[in-house]
């Protein structure tokens, strides 16, 4: 919420931005140890975006059963 003032939007920020920072560390790390990028980078972003998502239904049923409104 330090930007958006609605989750959505705050979600979606902060996706892109874990999308660059998944991307670019990723690029480092297939330099370093000369795998290839185009794997490395869809694996780490399946994982990553994975438990985002994981947390964000989580923190949705949480909020449905139990009755909290933001």
């Amino acid at each position: 919420y330090f930007l958006f003032r609605n989750c959505y939007y705050a979600l979606a920020a902060t996706l892109i931005a874990a999308v660059f920072v998944v991307l670019a560390f990723t690029f480092y790390i297939a330099v370093v140890k000369d795998q290839n990028y185009k794997t490395l980078a869809s694996e780490m972003l399946a994982i990553s975006l994975g438990i985002a998502a994981a947390s964000f239904v989580i923190g949705i049923a949480v909020r449905i059963f139990l009755n909290v409104e933001i």
